[in-house]
């Protein structure tokens, strides 16, 4: 006889008339039953989130929220949590080797529920050589000399209200050292903590925001193929900036849907909450666009985050570089959502890049497709869910492979690629124009190559002195753009304009730019630093001369 359990798996993402009753009675029932194994809770616990996402009604709708509320008490978890470690669900604990800022936010956060693993640790030497950065001299005494293990030492160190995870963090932070030193030196003591359940704590159980209007499902998913030119043809339903407060909030929630899927993003651990936008589609679907703080980007293209948003429930994200009008993407749908909507959502996807960043041409990376040891990637055929939407590889003998494995589809329909040839098929970029094809994009540009030209004349001219170049530089770029000084810029401003000077100094034909085109590349660098990027990408895109200078300083670098 088929399992209560069983038997809501196999209706949970299907919708129709008497459906929502029967979801019901199943969950009315599992409500009240234990069960058997860690696996089964782990089950229920996935079918909740679907069905929280995905509602039928509200009486379903209200039992699922019911449910995942009162989670963390079921017996059945209680007795599996050691089983459900890094499993994300409320009432378990989250084992992870944190990057520095995303350790520091839960640090700030829930510091007394994070402590080391110890046991984890693979090099504590470079702890040992490192704490006597992190004391006081006087204590060098006890460093050398204490028979203590490490951890003992660090539990002498750290006080009576702080764990050793905190004090470490707290310690690393007093250096003096900029940011990103401080980061990397953290991060090379490679500590893995241990994030302990709390009332509050990050838990996939308990992710969600608020939501005034739900969309209750009543028809079939719509598992379709989506065509990506009337995709782009329709924008979303609206674009909402919203406030710093509410900006934070729903960083948290992304770094939040991080921690407990045991991964970890910049754009999301760094994200500027002046710089948050909601973008509302049909069905409940909701983007959250991410920003990064102006000292967190990079030099030419600016990276947006988007945190997909089903009824308010993280079910996916979005990693996305513009420039160029074009745009890399990185699509990621959350194992429980995976095979439900997943082509319309990249649909929309598009359809949000293209509002935001006017890009008419995209490019994913092999790492997305399944390349340089993402087996999920490969395991899961993710090489042809992007060729059915129409995106190509450049090299010819990727496509020579691509054709020969749709010759062998239409002569057997049941035969699938093997992962050897799925291996050969991921190692190319693969690209979609919905315009005219163009080489002027994201993964062909060459950009990199323009940044060894610069490197190569900061070399040849200051050598060592890298702050040399920042100064001399800063005035020469001025000097060729017509600014007489940096007043009225912001700190952002200041330091986008720092980071571009040497790109200037090195632009090619500069000199022979009408004053106009000049005064637009400095609102272009300021724009790099100011509180939206993506008015940078406007900025750049807008303007020829500096496009094709780029592109020539990049090509002398490929020769």
């Amino acid at each position: 006889m088929k399992s209560s359990l069983r038997s809501l798996e196999d209706l949970q993402d299907q919708y129709g008339e008497g459906l929502a009753a029967a979801k019901l009675r199943l969950l009315r029932r599992l409500a009240r039953t234990r069960q058997p194994l860690a696996a089964s809770v782990s089950r229920l616990h996935e079918a909740l989130l679907f069905l929280r996402a995905y509602p039928d009604d509200q009486a379903v709708l209200e039992q699922v929220e019911e449910m995942l509320r009162d989670f963390h008490r079921r017996p059945d978890l209680r007795r599996f949590a050691a089983e459900l470690e890094d499993s994300g669900i409320a009432g378990t604990a989250i084992v992870y080797s944190f990057f520095h800022e995303l350790a520091r936010w839960l640090a700030s956060r829930w510091g007394g529920f994070l402590t080391v693993e110890w046991e984890q640790l693979t090099a504590p030497e470079r702890l040992e050589r490192v704490l006597p950065l992190l004391t006081l001299w006087c204590e060098t005494p006890a460093l050398d000399e204490l028979p203590l293990e490490l951890r003992e030492l660090v539990g002498r160190l750290k006080g009576p209200e702080e764990t050793d995870a905190v004090f470490l963090l707290r310690r690393v932070d007093a250096l003096e050292l900029d940011a990103r030193t401080r980061e990397w030196f953290f991060e090379q003591l490679d500590l893995w903590l241990r994030l302990a359940p709390g009332p509050d704590t990050p838990s996939r159980t308990r992710a969600k925001e608020p939501r005034r209007k739900i969309h209750y499902q009543v028809r079939a998913l719509d598992r379709g193929r989506p065509d990506l030119a009337a995709e782009v043809a329709r924008p979303p339903l609206s674009v909402r900036a919203v406030s710093r407060r509410e900006g934070q909030r729903l960083i948290d929630l992304a770094r939040g849907a991080m921690v407990t899927r045991s991964r970890d993003l910049d754009v999301f651990a760094y994200g500027d909450p002046g710089d948050v936008r909601l973008l509302r589609h049909e069905d409940g679907l909701e983007f959250a666009s991410i920003g990064l703080i102006p000292e967190r980007r990079l030099l030419f293209e600016a990276v947006y985050g988007f945190l997909t948003l089903k009824n308010g429930v993280p079910i996916g994200y979005v990693l996305n570089s513009a420039l160029f009008g074009s745009a890399e993407v990185a699509y990621n749908v959350f194992d429980v959502y995976r095979g439900a909507e997943a082509g319309r959502i990249y649909g929309r996807v598009i359809s949000t890049l293209h509002h935001l960043f006017g890009t008419d041409s995209y490019v994913v990376y092999p790492y997305q497709l399944g390349g340089g040891g993402n087996r999920e990637g490969l395991e899961s055929g993710a090489w042809w869910f992007y060729q059915k939407l129409g995106f190509r590889a450049r090299e010819p003998e990727v496509l020579k492979r691509m054709e020969a494995e749709l010759a062998r589809m239409r002569r057997h329909p049941r035969h699938r690629s093997s992962e050897a040839v799925l291996g050969e098929l991921v190692e190319d970029n693969v690209y979609l124009h919905m315009g005219r094809r163009r080489d002027d994009v994201i993964g062909l540009a060459p950009l990199a190559e323009a940044g060894g030209v610069v490197m190569d004349a900061v070399a040849g001219r200051f050598g060592s002195d890298r702050e040399a170049a920042t100064r001399v530089c800063g005035r020469e770029a001025a000097r060729a753009l017509g600014l007489r000084s940096l007043a009225g810029f912001s700190d952002g401003e200041r330091m986008a304009w720092e980071r571009w000077a040497p790109v200037v100094t090195a632009l090619p034909g500069l000199g022979r730019w009408p004053a106009a085109d000049r005064r637009a590349l400095v609102e272009v660098i300021r724009a790099k630093g100011g509180r939206r990027e993506s008015d940078y990408v406007a900025l750049f895109d807008a303007h020829a001369r500096l496009r094709k200078a780029l592109l020539t300083l990049g090509a002398r670098g490929l020769r």
